[in-house]
């Protein structure tokens, strides 16, 4: 059996993998000491593109690799796949590693092949849940689509160019089915979201912030089906899928059928192997885990939020990239003996549709006061929310903010300043929290804000 060594092994190659290995080049990695193994076929890339600008149609800002390799999201250098050459690190691509043994630090591929490691970067990201694992009749059934990487991002945008003026369904009402729904829209294809909850995108919008996009999307003409789910599918006899079955008795007639009900971190290879907490790799303030050499990032980790002293797993984009920089930093700190600050990681969550654009920072408990101007039909679509717990405001949310003013809800999010009554919250809206952030003469400096060249913490 063919066998080789690193001293640094990825395993993975989606967004966290990018941002390591350009922290582990940042760090002085050494040609030959980083490998990186995916089952993919391209180098990382942004994967928050794929159901954005790789689905728009043409002339609509329409992505392409390689314009959204890594770092792309953070408006840096574009690693290209010769940039992993010229670095002399390994792109291991179509690969899938079947079998993870941590304690002799080897991992075996689906081909038979032996990688023996050093120091181990868990960075396997999420699978979606796919109907067909939970037995729904015709869920097998072609132009029934997912979205988790490029290869099933191309095969939507293949039945976009050929169903044109069709119609569409999606299935789920969070991040991705959202996402994907306006993109089918700004194809011209006729889109119906289904879904259960009272609500689109229940974990994070309350039923005001929720009211504003669904209305907004009316406008757009997509139709919106809350309170039931699908149960079936019907099938034309070339194989494509011809009716979505509702749990209420509707049929709907569908020429793409695209699926986001979730995702489940990809954790199967080190069961038994490494602990897990609320559904993650446990891993401590420095993205390691309970076996020495082992260190889990981005959708896989499960991690100490230090400004909420709990435990959390985050699935987004932004934590996959910080937390691969912070493991790459404790990785180097370890093997010169010396310290790194802890992850003190802000909840940060985003998204662009249509001519939409909005930032959530911190966390969504407590009350809610709604402020600014929340109509679907307005002209400038600016408002937004803050979440008060024990007299603090603890969360912010806000659509079509400057970047001045994102800077500010950013700061808010994370000193937690104290509130003032609910109506005068309303009434000050975003000036509040420009007030805190020192663009009111206000002026609160904190310790670990990072930020770039662009200001924020991030370019989203």
């Amino acid at each position: 059996m063919a066998e080789k060594s690193f001293k640094y092994v990825i395993l993975g190659g989606g967004v966290s993998a990018g941002y390591a290995a350009r922290e582990f080049a940042n760090q002085g990695v050494q040609p030959g000491e980083l490998a990186i193994i995916s089952r993919e076929s391209v180098a990382p890339y942004e994967r928050a593109a794929l159901s954005k600008g790789y689905l728009f149609p043409e002339g609509a800002s329409r992505q392409r690799l390689p314009s959204f390799h890594v770092c792309a999201g953070a408006g840096w250098e574009i690693l290209l796949p010769e940039w992993y050459e010229e670095k002399g690190i390994s792109l291991i691509m179509n690969t899938e590693i079947v079998e993870a043994d941590v304690a002799s630090k080897t991992l075996i591929s689906a081909a038979g092949e032996a990688f023996k490691y050093n120091v181990l970067i868990i960075a396997t990201g999420s699978t979606v849940l796919r109907l067909s694992d939970c037995g729904l009749r015709g869920a097998n059934a072609k132009n029934i689509f997912y979205l988790r990487d490029i290869d099933e991002a191309e095969q939507i945008s293949q039945a976009i160019d050929a169903k044109k003026t069709g119609k569409a369904v999606v299935i789920g009402g969070g991040y991705i089915a959202v996402e994907i729904s306006a993109s089918l829209s700004m194809n011209n294809l006729d889109v119906t979201m289904v879904f259960p909850e009272p609500w689109c995108m229940p974990r994070l919008f309350t039923a005001g912030i929720a009211a504003f996009y669904e209305g907004y999307y009316k406008n757009k003409g997509i139709k919106i089906i809350k309170g039931t789910v699908a149960i079936g599918f019907e099938a034309h006899p070339n194989g494509e899928v011809k009716n979505v079955l509702l749990a209420d008795g509707r049929a709907l007639e569908a020429d793409i059928v695209a699926v986001g009900v979730g995702a489940m971190p990809t954790t199967t290879l080190f069961y038994w192997q490494l602990k897990e907490e609320v559904g993650g790799i446990k891993t401590d303030a420095f993205l390691r885990t309970n076996v020495p050499d082992v260190y889990a990032i981005g959708d896989v980790s499960s991690f100490h939020c230090k400004i909420y002293d709990d435990v959390r797993r985050v699935e987004h984009v932004d934590h996959a990239r910080r937390s691969a920089e912070q493991a790459v930093k404790a990785i180097y700190a370890s093997e010169q003996g010396t310290t790194i600050e802890e992850y003190d990681y802000l909840p940060f969550f985003y998204s662009k549709t249509f001519d939409l654009s909005w930032q959530f920072y911190g966390d969504n408990v407590g009350e809610t006061v709604l402020f600014g101007d929340p109509d679907p039909k307005s002209p400038t679509h600016k408002f937004g929310q803050y979440w008060i717990d024990n007299g603090k405001v603890v969360g912010v949310f806000l659509e079509s903010g400057t970047v001045e003013e994102t800077e500010a809800i950013a700061l808010v999010a994370r000193v937690q300043p104290a509130a003032l009554s609910m109506d005068e919250m309303a009434k000050q809206g975003i000036y509040f929290a420009l007030g805190i952030s020192g663009h009111s003469g206000v002026s609160i400096t904190v310790k670990g804000l990072k930020k770039t060249h662009s200001g924020l913490p991030y370019s989203p």
